[in-house]
């Protein structure tokens, strides 16, 4: 059973906070998953134990936003948090793709981008997946201990170069988007957690990744309204309970500070002219758009001047709180500036923390019971959303080869062999063609093409657009392979699995009968899919 504060959480309470305490519950921290220290991924990013326990405990910042572990680790280390909270926290992750992106254990879901192929054969069929999506996600996040979920993205990507949107986007169109977004939005709502819509104004036509540099966005006001802006008047439509602001400069609003740290942007386009009347949040302020220019603690000063209520991931967390206050102390920020963003977050958490807690019917069980998750129905709706989206080409099923005996290799191109959650020894796209007879080899940007003559060669490429990678299209050493094995004639069948802008790069250079199938997914479930595709199995 997740244990947590439950106190009723009246406005008048926050007159009883001092400036620090408010400060305070405006800031959420980032720390790890895990429940040990030496388990730590990011330490430059996530504090020890007894410095987040201080945090929470002491400073009484307002949440934390989490990132790797196991769904059950997760419903330990959210119980522990909460444990440590005077007021009770916002707990967060980035689940775009469902709690198991995040968090192993749990239904993982292709990237959003999958309904968009989906919609645009059946939309009413997409907006069900995506409702669905929704409710599964918020599900399962409560079973574990999230009440946040930093979802849905709502960028338009229409930029297919775009390293840091790209798949999480729902579609390239206003319409698309918006249409799936708001189905997210409301399936999601059937659970006491809040929603996000990201990133304000629009990240979707941008080349550079906000994880490393300052984008600009550089269209008119009229287009920012006709593209950037429908999704996001959409999901404040429908409700949604949070809005996340991007790392971009927008020289046709401001030209001189990017949109969180815009006060043009942040309080007199998205809370006036908009309406927004619920949380704004900053992205990560360790992001290096933000971090490479600003201070650490100037940020979080001129995020709160431009009216962010929540400082999400400030390098210094007591430095951002003490820095806060002593704006306020000089008049450079007003007391009522702070206030305004604590009530904000009292409401907030009000539906959180209601003093009795009263769900839709089947939602008890997933406050109770982390054993409700990736139930055999969400896998289901998980895998007929690969398979629904999944574009096959050329001559599949793959006929077997004449001699049996002949070598096979399966040649596996990775961006970072370090960094794939979604390979192991018994991962699908390993496994499936081991037992078929095909060797092994993985690549990545650091490992050499071994020679090969005349082998019949599977090429499975894993790209989509990452953060902090800085690229969104074909790896420098995927482009050689391919490019090899079509000129040695040894490609046999090529599987992409990621970015559908790199299977359109790639398909015009094979033959109309080479077997190529794409999936919008990466995870084992979509490689299963793939591979029993290519060998009717």
């Amino acid at each position: 059973m997740i244990s947590v504060n439950r106190p009723t959480l009246s406005l008048s309470e926050v007159d009883t906070l001092s400036l620090e305490e408010q400060v305070a519950q405006m800031v959420v921290v980032r720390a790890s998953g895990y429940l040990f220290d030496h388990q730590i991924q990011y330490p430059e990013w996530e504090p020890p134990a007894a410095a987040l326990q201080h945090w929470v405990e002491n400073l009484g910042v307002g949440g934390v936003i989490l990132m790797g572990g196991s769904a059950g680790e997760l419903t330990l280390r959210s119980q522990q948090l909460q444990s440590w909270a005077k007021i009770p926290l916002v707990i967060a992750a980035d689940i775009e793709e469902g709690v198991g992106q995040r968090f192993t254990g749990a239904t993982w879901f292709p990237p959003p981008m999958a309904l968009s192929a989906i919609a645009r054969k059946n939309p009413e069929t997409a907006q069900k997946y995506a409702a669905q999506m929704g409710e599964i996600t918020a599900a399962e996040a409560l079973a574990i201990g999230i009440n946040w979920v930093l979802a849905p993205i709502v960028d338009v990507n229409n930029n297919p170069v775009n390293p840091v949107i790209n798949v999480r986007a729902f579609g390239e169109n206003p319409s698309e988007v918006t249409q799936l977004a708001t189905a997210f939005i409301q399936g999601a709502q059937k659970y006491p957690v809040l929603t996000t819509a990201k990133h304000f104004p629009g990240h979707g036509d941008t080349a550079v990744d906000s994880h490393l540099h300052l984008p600009v966005l550089p269209h008119s006001p009229e287009r920012l309204a006709e593209i950037e802006l429908p999704s996001f008047k959409a999901a404040i439509a429908s409700g949604v309970d949070a809005v996340m602001s991007a790392h971009l400069l927008i020289p046709a609003w401001d030209a001189d500070k990017p949109a969180t740290l815009s006060k043009r942007i942040l309080t007199q386009e998205l809370r006036q002219n908009l309406g927004f009347e619920g949380l704004i949040v900053t992205d990560a302020l360790v992001m290096g758009a933000i971090a490479n220019t600003y201070g650490a603690n100037e940020a979080p000063v001129m995020a709160v001047e431009a009216g962010a209520d929540i400082i999400l991931m400030p390098l210094d967390p007591p430095g951002a709180i003490k820095a806060v206050c002593e704006a306020v102390a000089s008049g450079r920020i007003s007391a009522e500036r702070i206030r305004a963003s604590v009530e904000r977050i009292w409401k907030a958490k009000q539906k959180l923390f209601p003093a009795s807690i009263a769900v839709s019917e089947g939602a008890e069980e997933f406050l109770t019971n982390v054993y409700q998750l990736a139930q055999p129905t969400a896998l289901s709706i998980a895998d007929t959303i690969l398979k629904e989206s999944q574009i096959i080409s050329g001559a599949v099923p793959l006929q077997a080869l004449a001699n049996q005996a002949t070598s096979k290799r399966n040649l596996i191109v990775v961006d970072d062999i370090l960094s794939t959650d979604y390979l192991g020894k018994q991962a699908p796209a390993i496994a499936l063609p081991l037992q078929l007879g095909y060797q092994l080899q993985l690549l990545d940007s650091h490992t050499p093409l071994a020679e090969s003559s005349d082998t019949p060669t599977l090429l499975q490429l894993f790209i989509r657009g990452n953060p902090f990678r800085g690229s969104a299209g074909m790896t420098r050493i995927a482009e050689e392979v391919l490019q090899k094995l079509l000129a040695t004639n040894q490609l046999q069948a090529l599987l992409i699995y990621g970015s559908p802008y790199a299977y359109q790069q790639l398909l015009p250079k094979l033959s109309g009968d080479t077997p190529c199938i794409f999936s919008y997914g990466q995870m084992p479930a979509a490689q299963a899919i793939v591979l029993k595709t290519l060998f009717n199995s």
